[in-house]
Order: structure tokens, then C-alpha cells, then sequence
């Protein structure tokens, strides 16, 4: 499913490389923990955390992520954002909480 379909249907904020909203997430992976998520993430991912800080897009793009979704509304931070806009990584943000974010992504279909 395209990121803009998931953004548009779950009412997100996308914060972050909206021109690169046609990525396909191909699965999905929930965690706070970068060692996991490097370890256990799949290439088209679409990550969900609550992590704000910049070592979030080098991850995402280590893992070759489709994007990453920002749980609880979390403000993120300003170094972050650039260096999302730079690599052209959509980040998304929501209101939900994790276990609500992906079960209704699960519902959407995105899934393993």
C-alpha cells in the first residue's frame, strides 16, 4: 500500500517527504529500540516509534524503510527534520498511540 493512501486514510501529518509519499510499504515493524529495529526490520518497512531524534532516518535508511510514523504526536526534533527532508524520508506523525497505530494499519493491510 502507498505511503499517501496509509497518510490519507489515518488522517497523519506527514512532516517529512511528502514527494516521496508513492512508496510502497511492503510490511511493517513497531519498536523504540534502534538495535531491533536494524536487527529484525525488513527493506519497505514502514516503522512505527516514538523516537524524535536524528538517528532515526539513518536507521530507516540503513534498513531501506519506506517511512516512519511518529506515535503520540511527538514534537520532532529540528536536526531530525532536516535530515529526513535531505534524504527525502516521509516521517508522519499521529495522535495514536503504537498499539492503536498498528492495529489500524493492520486493518489497512499493511502487514508481514
Amino acid at each position: 500500500m502507498k505511503l499517501k493512501t496509509i497518510a490519507e486514510k489515518m488522517n497523519m501529518k506527514v512532516i517529512s517527504g511528502s514527494s516521496s509519499l508513492d512508496r510502497e510499504a511492503t510490511g511493517g515493524y513497531a519498536s523504540d529500540l534502534m538495535s531491533d529495529v536494524i536487527a529484525n526490520s525488513k527493506e519497505g518497512d514502514l516503522w512505527v516509534t516514538m523516537q524524535i531524534h536524528q538517528n532515526i532516518v539513518a536507521v530507516a535508511q540503513l534498513k531501506e524503510l519506506s517511512g516512519i510514523i511518529i506515535v503520540h504526536n511527538r514534537p520532532v526534533e529540528a536536526e531530525t527534520l532536516k535530515k529526513a527532508k535531505e534524504a527525502g524520508l516521509p516521517i508522519m506523525v499521529t495522535e495514536l498511540t503504537a498499539f492503536e497505530i498498528v492495529g489500524k494499519l493492520y486493518e489497512l493491510g499493511v502487514g508481514r
